[in-house]
């Protein structure tokens, strides 16, 4: 994810970063810049096509088109953005829910550092887990804080539900030889379900994209509208028409790149969440709140 001063307009409208859309879009904006020069040039030169009624009347209907398509886009965008921060609230809940649960088991395992240890270990691994799972990246042995557990979570599909089981087991033990009382085991088993909601929550993002038929029906009439520009605007404005198509290319189009880019956010573009910073952070919180029973 991009970090940057919002309040800062110079960079922001000079500067071009990897995430700009125009950087992507140059090569098809030549091209339909190429492509509107060639039919205007027809219209004017070879068709002798000038400002009529017919034209004009195709020129309004580009108009009505125009707002039906930005209708559209704006939904398109709208919606992928409450996907993303739908996951960057579940995220959010993540790092508390994460910090809840340290500082219960600190308050009630501290004579018992062991556990505290293990806990320890199987919480701060969680994250990393749950961020390679919803990248479908293979666990990396610097995201594992005590390199005995890579073999064994290798072995595993569904690594963060292995590691949440493991939570719910050993607290279970711990409740069952009288180490956790029942009103403690209850709260932790909160914190714990909490651990599968905002798992369960991320993969409903990840794995149900927009339906197929809407993003392509967009794309389909975003190009029909694009390339029909020209014969529209041509005759009425001539050879202005070739920047005012380009324009309204890169316009429309950025559009729908952003919105592709971030209706998953859990990935690794420039837009993406930062999942990265957020699993150390929890790494961090962790390791202050349980400090003191910490015996590595």
């Amino acid at each position: 994810m991009i970090s940057y001063n919002p309040k800062d307009w110079y960079h922001g409208i000079i500067m071009v970063s990897k995430a700009d859309t125009l950087r992507k879009l140059i090569g098809p904006i030549v091209m339909v810049t190429i492509f509107s020069t060639i039919v205007i040039y027809i219209d004017l030169n070879v068709l002798s096509v000038v400002e009529q009624e017919k034209a004009s009347k195709i020129s309004v209907m580009h108009s009505l088109l125009g707002f039906v398509i930005s209708l559209l886009l704006v939904f398109r965008t709208n919606t992928a953005y409450e996907r993303w921060w739908e996951g960057r609230k579940l995220w959010g809940a993540l790092v508390n829910c994460s910090r809840n649960m340290a500082m219960r088991m600190h308050a009630v395992l501290h004579d018992h550092p062991q556990e505290i240890n293990e806990l320890k270990r199987l919480l701060i691994n969680y994250p990393f887990a749950l961020k390679n799972h919803l990248r479908q990246m293979v666990q990396d042995e610097n995201d594992i804080i005590h390199p005995y557990q890579i073999n064994e979570l290798s072995e595993q599909k569904h690594i963060p539900l292995y590691i949440s089981d493991a939570i719910y087991q050993r607290l279970q033990k711990l409740n069952k030889n009288g180490i956790i009382n029942t009103e403690n085991f209850i709260a932790l088993g909160s914190d714990w379900q909490q651990l599968m909601e905002i798992c369960g929550a991320c993969e409903r993002i990840k794995n149900t994209p927009i339906p197929f038929s809407y993003s392509t029906f967009i794309k389909k009439f975003l190009i029909i509208y694009i390339f029909t520009l020209p014969i529209a605007y041509g005759p009425s404005l001539g050879y202005y028409a070739i920047p005012i198509v380009a324009f309204i290319f890169y316009v429309l189009t950025s559009l729908e790149l952003i919105a592709e880019e971030i209706e998953n956010p859990f990935g690794t573009d420039d837009n993406d969440l930062p999942l990265d910073e957020i699993s150390a952070n929890i790494r961090v919180s962790v390791e202050t709140i349980m400090h003191s029973d910490s015996k590595n």
